[in-house]
This record gives structure tokens, C-alpha cells and sequence, in this order.
């Protein structure tokens, strides 16, 4: 069925009328009435009856009419969808993040975007950093976002985003509350560590053995970071954290920080794309929307 010669019977059918028709489509009403003409000779039924100065569409016509318009509405709502999905409006967005940004830094901005982009699905994966890269490499994930400083495939672009503090925290009331220690000081005191493997736990041994000082007395092993962070609260210990997974409670006055001078670490976090690839909208958008709020 030639789709031309219908869309012209489906305006003149809305407009009731060949001229009006002719007038919203710019073309001739010659020309408008030949193609229906041609279309009604292609489909072996008569669509328009003459009615005075207008016309009268016949029965086939109604239900043609119908039908056609059911047609040009759905190009309509394709249409639209095309440029939401352009603008990145819809659509599905895969994050792939290691523990610090997956659970302190994207739900923040998963909750913005979602705000500014309701109609787009996203997808966040929480998993360590090999697997992470993995997944941007095998198209799993559109984005990655990485924290610590790690090697990363020649394949991935990766830039950082920001850099959070490591930081010895205590009890409020504990003697080295605010103070300014050593590092040979604080690894005298007992420390609640997570499990053998943490990220923390490997960079304060090994800062330990920097500064030629004896590694940390192990009071209490727990494997969970809320645990170990309720577990100082309550008067026991110290422990060595990102400031990003501590924040809430130093400002909450529920620990406090000590400052040992030697120590100036930093863990960055960045974020990871598949080198010479295109994103899509979706990603550029998310990826736009956190560089302007961290700015």
C-alpha cells in the first residue's frame, strides 16, 4: 500500500475537507485528490463520496480512515520516543561500581538523575573492581566507577572524580580524640579491622611498614563495616576508614577523628568508559549531571 497516497486520505478525512487538506500538507488539491484517486484504484475500494463543497467518506472509507489513524498516531508516539531516546529521556542505564561509591556516592546521584530522567531504568551492580572492568569490557555495564588506585585495562578510559581521605576514627571520648599522634602512638592502641583482605586494613599495615613502625594490635576482627564502626561507638577500639564511609557519624558528634601528622592518604575514585566507544545518552547524561553537582 502506498503510505503517501493514505497519509493524504487521512488528513482530507480529518479535515472533512480536499481543500483544507491540501492547505495543512502544502501541496495542490489536483495532486491530493489524483492520489487518492490512486489509492482507491491499488486497494479495489471507493473511499470519498462528493458531498457539495466536500466530501463524504463511504463506509469503507470510515473504517479506513479508522485504521489510518491508528497508523500516523503510533508514527507520532514513535517518533517522540526516537527523540526522547536521543536525548537520553528513555532508555536503560547499567552501573557497575566497587563498595565505596555503590553505597556512599551513587545513591545520591542515582536519586537526582532518576529525578531528571524518571522514564530511563537503571541498572547499579555492586562488585569489586576486576569484575567491574570485566563487565565494561563484555558491555554488561555503559559506566564504572572504581575506588582505590588499581592498574586499569588499556581498553578503559578512566579518569578520577574525586579523592576521599582515609581517616583513624575513635569514641568521642577517647584520649586521642582530636589530638595530634603518631603513627607509632595510634598503632599501639587495639583496632577493630575487618577481615583479612580489606582495602583498609591492607593500606595501614602497609604504612606501617613505611614508617618502620610495628604493625597495629589486631583487638577485634569483624567482618562488616557498619559492625565495626558501632563497635568504636560503644567505647572499643579504633579503626581505620574512608571518610566517605565514616561522614555521617563525625558529624553526628557520635566519633571522633585523630590526626597522625605522617599520614596523607588518599583513595580516588574514578570513573571508567570503554575507550573509543560511544555512549549513549543515558550515560552522558548521568556522567554530565555528577561532574556539574561535584563541581
Amino acid at each position: 500500500m502506498n503510505l503517501h497516497a493514505l497519509r493524504l486520505f487521512h488528513t482530507v478525512a480529518e479535515k472533512g475537507n480536499v481543500t483544507r487538506a491540501a492547505e495543512e500538507l502544502n501541496i495542490s488539491q489536483p495532486a491530493v485528490t489524483a492520489q487518492i484517486k490512486k489509492l482507491e484504484q491499488e486497494i479495489g475500494l471507493n473511499l470519498l463520496s462528493p458531498k457539495g463543497r466536500g466530501i463524504l467518506l463511504t463506509q469503507a472509507g470510515l473504517q479506513l480512515a479508522k485504521q489510518a489513524k491508528r497508523l500516523f498516531s503510533l508514527e507520532a508516539e514513535i517518533d517522540s520516543y526516537i527523540n526522547q531516546l536521543k536525548n537520553g529521556a528513555v532508555g536503560k542505564l547499567r552501573i557497575v561500581a566497587t563498595y565505596l561509591p555503590a553505597n556512599f556516592l551513587l545513591p545520591k546521584w542515582i536519586g537526582r538523575y532518576k529525578q531528571r530522567y524518571p522514564e530511563v531504568e537503571v541498572e547499579l551492580t555492586t562488585t569489586n573492581s576486576r569484575s567491574a572492568i570485566d563487565q565494561l569490557i563484555n558491555y554488561e555495564a555503559e559506566i564504572a566507577f572504581i575506588g582505590g588506585r588499581k592498574e586499569f585495562n588499556p581498553f578503559i578510559h578512566s579518569k578520577e572524580l574525586l579523592e576521599d581521605k582515609m581517616v583513624f576514627v575513635v569514641h568521642k571520648d577517647h584520649k586521642f580524640a582530636s589530638k595530634h599522634i603518631t603513627l607509632a602512638e595510634m598503632a599501639r592502641e587495639p583496632f577493630v579491622f575487618r577481615e583479612e583482605g580489606s582495602s583498609s586494613r591492607e593500606k595501614l599495615v602497609s604504612l606501617c611498614k613505611i614508617h618502620h613502625v610495628n604493625e597495629p594490635i589486631v583487638g577485634l576482627q569483624i567482618n562488616g563495616l557498619n559492625e565495626t564502626i558501632r563497635t568504636v561507638i560503644e567505647g572499643y577500639g579504633v579503626t581505620f576508614v574512608s571518610s566517605l564511609e565514616v561522614n555521617e557519624y563525625i558529624t553526628r558528634g557520635e566519633v571522633g577523628t585523630v590526626y597522625v601528622d605522617e599520614i596523607q592518604l588518599k583513595n580516588p575514585i574514578s570513573l571508567c568508559t570503554r575507550k573509543k566507544d560511544t555512549l549513549a545518552e543515558t550515560a552522558l547524561n548521568f556522567i554530565q549531571m555528577i561532574e556539574k553537582d561535584e563541581n
